[in-house]
């Protein structure tokens, strides 16, 4: 923070989750360490399983939400929360840049009806609307027409390293001067498409996730959506806004190994923690607690607890690591954001929360694996670690915007 030029601050943060709409609240529910994953039969005819599920979402019926797909109006309402905890007027952001990340677009919108008869699914009241949906680059310009913003909009998918990625992208941005202020993060809805390849792969456990037990059995996805405001600090200095938190460092890499398996070994992932760790200029022993990817499947959290071996060697001490996932699944596009969120509310809180559901962690010395209850102390630096197929890593790293 020598340089208030190029220090990126976090004056805004925006969360619609299975818990409800707003920071606090899911702040309340994952503090209670309240589960919400649970047994799902309603997201396409004939799957039985565990997800996390938003419930009541709605926007005004106004002429151009019928254009919003279930992933676009997630997008919305996030950005809606960050907007008005801001302390920006909305008219602020008009010459703002969006980047926003996703993975599955408006596939939500389509039921197998359209198999049988595509001319007669597409005439039916505003169907031929949310056409425009489909494409994930949707999901800016959804943000960017709602709230009249002119600036640049970028969509990224990178799989499940997307929300954590244009948190990072959105930065850079900033310190190019692409824009003064930026909305950046994530939105993900249970979907058909995403729920059955998962499935296939089988990569999805039927009971709630156990991530880092030595008898995880995969995964279980859920939905919603988390944007961040992010400025750099002189101007949030000029305008007086309230800090949250500070972006203190940042890294992206990819593997380049596999199209949906990791490297056994996490040796992308652990130069990915390296090198945000180089960039905040801090040492392994500054990272008070790592908010992982933790997906629970067999392939991710043995990978990953190598990278963090590999990347924290010669700490003093081991390093706290929990999955929020089980919590509330993995939002594929969402997760990274959401994340984000939920590590700046460790920061900001003190709390490490624990990973739900593990009683025999992976051995590794290295590693604190927090479980049990909720675990208080000061946390000047926190970590939110994504992963994704293809090999995408991004790696955030969080401080305190208190003075």
């Amino acid at each position: 923070m020598t340089d208030i030029h190029k220090t990126i601050v976090v004056t805004g943060v925006g969360v619609i989750s299975p818990y409800g709409i707003g920071l606090d609240c899911l702040q309340a529910g994952m503090l209670s360490r309240k589960c919400c994953l649970a047994p799902t039969q309603d997201v396409y005819p004939g799957f039985e399983g565990t997800t996390a599920q938003v419930r009541g979402l709605s926007l005004p019926a106004d002429d151009s939400s019928y254009r919003y797909s279930r992933t676009d109006q997630l997008a919305v309402v996030a950005a809606q929360d960050a907007i008005a905890n801001s302390s920006c007027d909305s008219s602020t952001f008009h010459e703002s840049g969006v980047v926003m990340a996703n993975t599955v677009g408006g596939l939500t919108e389509i039921d197998t009806g359209i198999a049988k008869d595509p001319a007669a699914w597409y005439r039916r009241p505003r169907r031929l609307l949310r056409g425009a949906s489909y494409p994930f680059a949707h999901v800016a310009d959804a943000v960017g027409e709602h709230f009249g913003i002119h600036g640049p909009r970028c969509a990224i998918s990178v799989a499940c390293a997307s929300g954590a990625m244009a948190i990072a992208l959105a930065a850079n941005m900033l310190l190019d001067g692409a824009a003064s202020i930026i909305l950046a993060g994530g939105s993900d809805p249970l979907c058909a498409f995403t729920l059955s390849g998962f499935n296939s792969l089988r990569a999805l456990d039927p009971n709630p996730c156990s991530p880092f037990d030595q008898n995880r059995n995969g995964l279980n996805l859920g939905e919603g959506a988390a944007v961040l405001v992010l400025e750099t600090l002189a101007r949030a200095s000029a305008r007086n806004a309230n800090v949250v938190a500070v972006l203190r460092g940042w890294a992206m890499t990819n593997d380049a190994f596999h199209t949906t398996a990791p490297h056994k070994e996490g040796s992308g992932l652990a130069d990915c923690i390296r090198l945000s760790m180089e960039m905040a200029e801090v040492g392994g022993d500054a990272i008070g607690y790592v908010n992982a990817h933790g997906t629970g499947t067999p392939l991710n959290d043995i990978a990953e607890a190598n990278a963090y071996e590999s990347a924290f060697r010669g700490r003093n001490h081991p390093i706290p690591v929990s999955s929020t996932k089980s919590y509330f699944g993995h939002c594929l596009g969402a997760a990274g954001a959401l994340e984000a969120a939920v590590t700046i509310m460790a920061v900001r809180s003190g709390a490490l929360l624990p990973t739900l559901r593990l009683t025999n962690p992976i051995e590794s010395p290295g590693i604190d694996w927090l479980k049990g209850e909720v675990k208080r102390q000061p946390l000047p630096l926190a970590m939110s670690v994504s992963s994704g197929f293809g090999g995408g890593n991004t790696v955030l790293i969080f401080g305190s915007g208190r003075s």
